[in-house]
């Protein structure tokens, strides 16, 4: 039996930098905007060795973030340290060991004229002081720019604050009247003491190493070597070579392969891989040895989607079973304890089958998990299997505790060409489901996809009163090649046509009044919403787009000048679909007024993109509001910019579809 707890800590620390819970369910545009748009309360949560402690980032104010640390026994929580957003945003903070963690952070800024973003890693102590950097540190001299310090590929339990982490080399030029002069160049393996910072070298740099992957007890045993031009672009093709367990030398896994295997994780304790294959044109599990065999057998394969990742726990990343998503997301676990763990916590917590394992202490005793569903955005939980009890951490969006969020349903509908396409639908909670205003939110992308679950856009428009339907159209990931295509833009008539088919079949089953139809996307979803209303110009009565791509051609300029530049070209393709498919150079077509929102430092999709929009549609004389967030990224992590969006989006939508 389980014993289900209060709350293990009120947060009290971290919540107070947050607006307060609304009291009542509220109708108003400003209290709605508020309370979606505010940011999550905790992200990335770590769990101690000891399983005392947990570490999280969490939102202070507007787009500042501020790393946590919370004594599970005490109730208490400390704030550490904070980025200054302007531009770093922190990302994750993880412990490498009971009283050292590692952080990562993310800023972009110009160089050379070209937007570049770089990440940078930290150590510090759980009291926020002796802050160390873990990359390479920088020179005066530095022969080219270092985007990334790295990533940490082993935690090494059991050895204290050392870790294994990648690093990028950068070589000194120009350095004159010394013979101290950093010639390593390319991608490493370090073993670094985050107390100390000694570092060994594990694996000397080489230009040509892309990745590396660890075992889990410090051997490093899979190399990534993508392949490049001549030019010194990336193709998009990757080479994969392993050790077996007591060699030094490299053997060939798998030779240069696109998008066609990815290896996952090492399970040592069986000397073997397991990894991602196409199969019949869908992802399955092959687990692969390596002991110089490379045998490989098929653990499991969907006929509808692909399997699409292995489930790891605790700091060796234990693989204890594998996801994939239909309608909804499924685990199947090897571990049986796990299994019967996870059939426990859903008879204890009924209402959130969504449970994902996060981690576990060093003994295997305490077990953190994140549970939650379509209506309840989700809470962090602790299991202690010693006293088999169950306590709650904190919510992941307190402002919406009070409010009833809307049911999310599996749907499909035809395509024009009869092809069913898989969708979720949302209505507004109470509301009858017939003749409501609706909105259609295609996601990003477009090699990704919907799923089911809390989704926080979609439940601020429910919120409002519309209905929502979210179309996993052609070119969406996770249901196989056929499905995925051309990906979204060499198709694009395919994928904005399922999109249109989404609309017309809310109007045919008396969802949606069809004269109160509008169209929402971020980034690809603004792109597909932006050329929805170019080859469907009379359907929506509002059209809204953040971070869009309006203009084929110019994205691939976007990408001249950097090592993805290729792969970008091959995606978008050349041909009169370039035109065609170009939402900024059919402005005169538009016939519903339309938002634009972009962060100026979004260096996913250029800013040029909204900002060029916007100004052909005012010169072709049609009616177009444009907000740009200054100093934000791609998703626009700021809570007081994303309330003001979703103000703005309300206000458009009640003006046009009507409340």
């Amino acid at each position: 039996m389980f014993v289900i707890s209060k709350t293990i800590w009120a947060g009290v620390a971290a919540l107070a930098l947050l607006p307060a819970p609304a009291t009542a369910q509220s109708n108003s545009l400003a209290s709605d905007a508020a309370a979606f748009g505010a940011r999550e309360a905790a992200q990335s949560m770590d769990l101690s060795p000891d399983g005392s402690r947990v570490v999280y980032v969490g939102p202070g104010p507007n787009r500042v973030s501020v790393v946590f640390v919370a004594d599970l026994t005490s109730g208490t929580s400390t704030p550490i340290i904070k980025s200054s957003a302007d531009p770093e945003i922190l990302n994750w903070c993880a412990f490498g060991g009971n009283d050292r963690l590692a952080c990562h952070y993310f800023a972009a800024r110009f160089d050379d004229g070209h937007l570049l973003g770089y990440s940078r890693m930290i150590a510090l102590g759980t009291d926020g002081l002796n802050v160390k950097s873990l990359g390479q540190p920088s020179s005066a001299y530095d022969a080219r720019a270092r985007q990334f310090d790295g990533r940490i590929i082993d935690w090494l339990p059991g050895q204290g604050h050392s870790v294994l982490m990648t690093r990028d080399f950068v070589p000194e030029e120009g350095k004159v009247d010394t013979n101290v002069v950093r010639t390593a160049d390319g991608l490493g393996v370090v073993k670094v003491d985050l107390a100390s910072l000694k570092t060994d070298i594990v694996e000397r740099p080489s230009a040509n190493i892309g990745d590396f992957m660890s075992d889990g007890n410090g051997r490093v045993r899979i190399m990534a070597v993508p392949q490049v031009d001549r030019d010194g672009q990336e193709t998009g093709r990757v080479r994969y070579q392993y050790r077996t367990a007591n060699s030094r030398d490299w053997e060939m896994l798998v030779d240069y392969q696109q998008d066609d295997f990815e290896p996952l994780a090492i399970d040592s304790t069986i000397n073997s891989l397991y990894a991602l294959k196409k199969i019949d044109g869908r992802f399955s599990l092959i687990r692969v040895k390596l002991d110089g065999s490379s045998t490989a057998e098929t653990i499991a394969s969907n006929p509808n989607v692909d399997i699409d990742d292995v489930i790891r726990i605790g700091d060796g990343q234990r693989v204890i079973g594998y996801t994939y998503a239909d309608d909804r997301r499924r685990t199947v676990y090897f571990d049986p304890e796990y299994e019967r763990l996870a059939q426990a916590l859903s008879k204890a917590l009924p209402k959130l089958p969504l449970v994902q394992f996060v981690t576990a202490s060093a003994d295997g005793n305490k077990v953190l998990f994140f549970a939650g569903s379509d209506s309840d955005p989700g809470h962090y939980y602790l299991f202690d299997k010693a006293r088999k009890s169950l306590g709650e951490v904190m919510p992941a969006r307190p402002e919406l505790a009070s409010r009833t969020l809307a049911s999310v349903k599996s749907v499909t509908y035809a395509a024009a060409d009869g092809t069913q396409i898989p969708a979720y639908l949302t209505l507004p909670p109470g509301s009858s489901g017939k003749a409501l205003p609706a909105v259609v939110l295609p996601h990003g992308g477009p090699s990704s996809r919907d799923e089911w679950g809390f989704d926080w856009l979609a439940q601020f428009l429910a919120a409002r009163g519309y209905a929502v339907i979210q179309p996993n159209y052609r070119g969406s990931a996770g249901f196989g090649d056929t499905w995925l295509g051309e990906k979204g833009f060499k198709a694009w008539r395919t994928s904005i046509g399922d999109v249109t088919a989404a609309a017309r079949w809310l109007s045919s089953q008396g969802i949606a009044d069809p004269n109160r139809l509008a169209i929402v996307g971020w980034s690809y979803g603004g792109y597909a919403a932006l050329q929805s209303a170019v080859t469907e110009p009379g359907l929506y009565k509002a059209v809204v787009a953040v971070a869009p791509v309006t203009d084929l051609g110019k994205l691939k300029r976007d990408a001249d000048h950097y090592t993805s530049g290729r792969m970008v070209a091959d995606l978008v393709g050349s041909g009169p679909h370039i035109d065609e498919g170009s939402p900024l150079r059919h402005a005169d077509a538009f016939q519903a007024p339309v938002l634009l929102a972009h962060g100026d430092m979004d260096n996913n999709v250029f800013v040029d993109h909204s900002r060029d929009m916007a100004a052909a549609l005012r010169r072709a004389g049609k009616s177009v509001d444009y907000v740009e967030f200054k100093g934000l990224y791609h998703s626009l992590e700021d809570s007081s910019a994303r309330t003001e969006l979703l103000t703005k989006i309300g206000a458009l939508l009640d003006r046009t579809i009507g409340h």
